[in-house]
């Protein structure tokens, strides 16, 4: 995830839009917008200013693993805009947990629907024979 993505997800995760955000750093919203749509570089100062307001460590902005945005993601107790979906690796792991447990019930399905038609295709070959006879 690139540092304008982390804090977009951040900045929602506090409930704040754009407007609120750039009246506590000070700044233009066009100014914070296009930093936040990857439009422009950011620099180190504004970057300090960026983690200072919005209570986070620099490095949680700058570091490439995107565990640092799961986990505040994870203790974000507002809501997201809809469309939104941040998983913790947890719950990554339960939802892939299912998805797999689900194919292996469809799995079992489709070799039961199998063996169906070739006992249906068996029936139909001994009523023909049955018919010709």
């Amino acid at each position: 995830m690139q540092i304008h993505e982390k804090l977009k997800v951040m900045r929602q995760c506090k409930n704040w839009t754009q407007e609120d955000l750039a009246e506590k750093l000070g700044w233009a919203v066009n100014s914070y917008a296009k930093i936040e749509r990857g439009e422009v570089d950011i620099k180190l100062d504004k970057l300090n200013r960026l983690a200072e307001v919005m209570g986070v460590d620099i490095h949680e902005l700058i570091d490439a693993n995107d565990k640092t945005v799961l986990n505040f993601a994870e203790n974000c107790h507002y809501n997201l805009p809809q469309g939104t979906v941040l998983l913790s690796e947890t719950q990554c792991a339960h939802e892939l947990e299912k998805a797999q447990l689900l194919l292996r019930e469809r799995d079992k399905q489709i070799t039961g629907l199998e063996q169906q038609v070739l006992q249906l295709q068996e029936m139909v070959v001994l009523m023909k024979q049955s018919g010709t006879a």
